[in-house]
């Protein structure tokens, strides 16, 4: 048991967090219910979402602050630079934080909640959770961004090697204090059907926010062509975005409006039925620092198709996926060939496999258990922090 000068108060800070869907939000949660089961107090801040304004209380006397700041644009605040400095003083002050973890470089509540913590004199960490491009103007100015909030960080986190590298050459952050903490998946709710889908029929499951980034343009191209090499195929698509447009126009063109359904956005408490549905994962993401959604597909026991983009391949193991290039000849030619694997695949051995590599209680535990003590080494000289 920890004395009371080694348990901290922590301040997790996003634009994107429940009831959000996505890998931020699981990882924000996840990192901060280990960390509540070491003893450490955690706090949780983001901006309103619809109705939910002010504290809430989650699993394991979780606290959070919807603080009611509208988004403009992808769940992302407008940039104030100063509106928010008298929320996240309070918040600070009140809960007697030791040290401000931010998460995400696209969130503009991260950035502002670290700038104003290190100029009132707190330690702040920052995890990245994405890939971001050098030449492109989004992508430059989110990098000069990225250099200043991160100038005077203490640590960071990524959550894969590749993150990690990207992320060093983003910021300018000496390698030494960037540390790699992959993502986890909760095997206890994600396990296979009791019985697998029967018949001849093969049915392929893509679920994710329908966008650019997710690889949407590629799915357009490679739909309507496995369905011609494959009369037994059937695709269930799950998620919303400005894409999905470009999807519907494809069903109708091709007219499969039979093989190609259509779901809508996919709550999560919804996704597992959604999985076991099927019998493929196809994850088409042009650009992925780690993607939780492969870990949730192949812990529901599905073979996933993925593209070999970011940190991808250090996901799973070979024999439970197969990875092709951001081409859709090279995508329709991994389908096939994991639709040969199919009658090799053992979904319960493959989930069993899964929780042995990646089951978040014991994952996290003790990946957390080793950012606990780096932790206390950037807050121990905290102790006797004054507040302007």
């Amino acid at each position: 048991m920890m004395d009371d000068s080694q348990k901290h108060r922590i301040l997790m800070v996003s634009d994107f967090f429940y009831p959000n869907f996505g890998g931020v939000e699981n990882h924000i949660y996840y990192l901060s219910q280990c960390l509540l089961k070491l003893g450490h107090k955690v706090v949780v801040a983001t901006h309103a979402y619809g109705n939910r304004s002010g504290v809430r209380y989650m699993t394991g006397g979780l606290k959070v602050y919807y603080i009611p700041w509208s988004p403009f644009v992808m769940q992302n605040t407008l940039p104030t630079f100063y509106g928010l400095l008298p929320i996240i003083r309070t918040i600070l002050i009140r809960e007697r934080i030791t040290v401000v973890h931010g998460h995400q470089a696209f969130s503009t509540f991260c950035h502002e909640a670290l700038m104003h913590a290190r100029t009132m004199g707190y330690k702040v960490v920052f995890t990245d959770h994405s890939l971001y491009g050098f030449a492109d103007v989004g992508s430059i100015h989110m990098n000069k961004v990225l250099q200043f909030t991160l100038a005077d960080v203490s640590q960071a986190i990524c959550v894969s090697h590749t993150s990690k590298e990207n992320t060093v050459l983003r910021s300018g952050l000496p390698p030494e204090k960037v540390f790699v903490v992959p993502n986890a998946v909760d095997t206890a709710i994600f396990k296979p059907a009791v019985d697998r889908p029967s018949g001849s029929e093969i049915v392929i499951v893509v679920i994710s926010r329908l966008v650019y980034r997710k690889g949407v343009d590629l799915l357009v191209e490679v739909i309507p062509e496995v369905c011609r090499l494959h009369p037994n195929v059937r695709f269930i698509i799950g998620g919303d975005g400005p894409k999905r447009v470009r999807l519907e126009e494809m069903r109708e063109k091709h007219s499969l409006q039979d093989r190609v359904e259509m779901l809508g956005a996919v709550q999560h408490v919804q996704v597992r039925s959604v999985l076991i549905s099927g019998h493929i994962f196809l994850n088409s993401s042009l650009t992925e620092a780690f993607c939780i959604a492969i870990l949730e597909a192949a812990s529901c026991g599905l073979l996933t198709v993925s593209t070999r983009v970011g940190g991808v391949p250090e996901v799973l193991p070979d024999e439970m996926i197969v990875l092709a290039e951001p081409d859709p000849g090279d995508m329709v030619h991994a389908i096939q060939k994991a639709i040969s694997m199919l009658p090799k695949i053992d979904p319960q051995a493959m989930h069993n496999r899964v929780s042995l590599l990646f089951k978040w209680s014991f994952w996290w535990m003790h990946l957390v258990g080793k950012l606990v003590p780096f932790l206390f080494v950037i807050s121990v000289d905290e102790r006797t922090l004054q507040l302007a």
